[in-house]
């Protein structure tokens, strides 16, 4: 099956996301008004990777680019790669700081491939590009919020190959979300510090196992989680409560920890964003300003609404 590129560029519009949110562990998320732009272009030849904005120091500039990985890897779904490509990245959202920069990155690229191609939409439906996402990103959580906007729970479950795209053989697991729309007095509150962390690093100071209280404990707040994001804020705080990953990871993170500890004394639903550093804090949008203004040295606190959009294509211009 051979593919037919687009000669204009695509611009994706991606958010920031906060994963686990306490008790759901690798499943929940929740998309953030905190946004990258991703432009792709088919080129005559090459590569051009241009990055401006968050990680603009740090990030490569060429194959390994983790934009560039996911477009690449979206055109061999798709059946073919163009001659030459280009990438620019403008980024607001921070880099290792559990606010899913690297999801963002993954899911701009292959929206951008997909809007690149002829009948990309057709032949990469929307469940095909999330099983993508979560496989390049090794976890679903994220990129979930990412592509769907709003509050996501994934999961994986066993498919056939018919139902994966890019695979010729086997079983496999396929990933899934279920998207639902935040009560519209939700605001969050995220506290950057200037530290970053890895999240291949903090998943190590995990145990293999845990007490079954702990993990009825959380299943129960997980639920619970639930309700509270759609229908009772008032249950915030309680639905955030975590026993599962958060009091393993403290040790790597001793200020987000002692942060979300002097929030959850003060009443707030504070938890640690993804695997961290940075701490989020769930609340009303009429507390909002007063959470943002909690006493910290460490951190700076940005006020976010929550993206009802997920990843966008948008015009070029503007």
């Amino acid at each position: 099956m051979g593919v037919s590129f687009r000669a204009a560029p695509a611009r994706v519009r991606v958010p920031a996301t906060s994963a686990n949110l306490g008790p759901g562990f690798d499943s929940f998320g929740l998309a953030l008004s905190l946004y990258d732009d991703v432009v792709v272009r088919v080129a005559e030849s090459g590569l051009v990777v241009d990055v401006a904005g968050e990680g603009a120091d740090d990030v490569r500039r060429d194959k390994r680019h983790l934009v560039v990985q996911a477009v690449r890897a979206t055109f061999d779904v798709l059946g073919g790669q163009p001659r030459g490509l280009e990438v620019v990245c403008a980024n607001h959202i921070p880099h290792g700081r559990g606010l899913g920069s690297s999801a963002a990155a993954i899911v701009g690229g292959i929206v951008g491939a997909r809007e690149l191609v002829l009948g990309g939409a057709e032949r990469l439906p929307d469940d095909a590009v999330l099983r993508l996402a979560a496989e390049l990103e090794g976890h679903p959580d994220n990129v979930a919020a990412c592509l769907a906007g709003g509050f996501t729970m994934a999961w994986q479950e066993a498919g056939t190959t018919a139902q994966k795209a890019g695979t010729t053989s086997g079983a496999v697991l396929l990933t899934k979300s279920l998207h639902l729309d935040v009560n519209k007095s939700i605001a969050a509150v995220v506290f950057v510090p200037e530290t970053k962390s890895s999240t291949a690093k903090s998943r190590k100071l995990l145990p293999e196992t845990i007490p079954f209280e702990a993990a009825a404990a959380n299943a129960a707040r997980a639920a619970l989680l639930s309700q509270a994001l759609t229908r009772r804020p008032d249950l915030l705080f309680v639905a955030t409560e975590d026993g599962l990953h958060q009091p393993y990871r403290a040790s790597a993170m001793s200020r987000s920890a002692a942060l979300m500890t002097r929030m959850r004394a003060a009443g707030i639903a504070a938890v640690i964003s993804g695997a961290g550093p940075s701490v989020l804090a769930l609340t009303t949008t009429a507390n909002a300003d007063a959470v943002a203004e909690f006493d910290t040295r460490w951190f700076t606190a940005t006020r976010l609404a929550i993206d009802t959009e997920g990843a966008r294509v948008l015009p070029l211009a503007g």
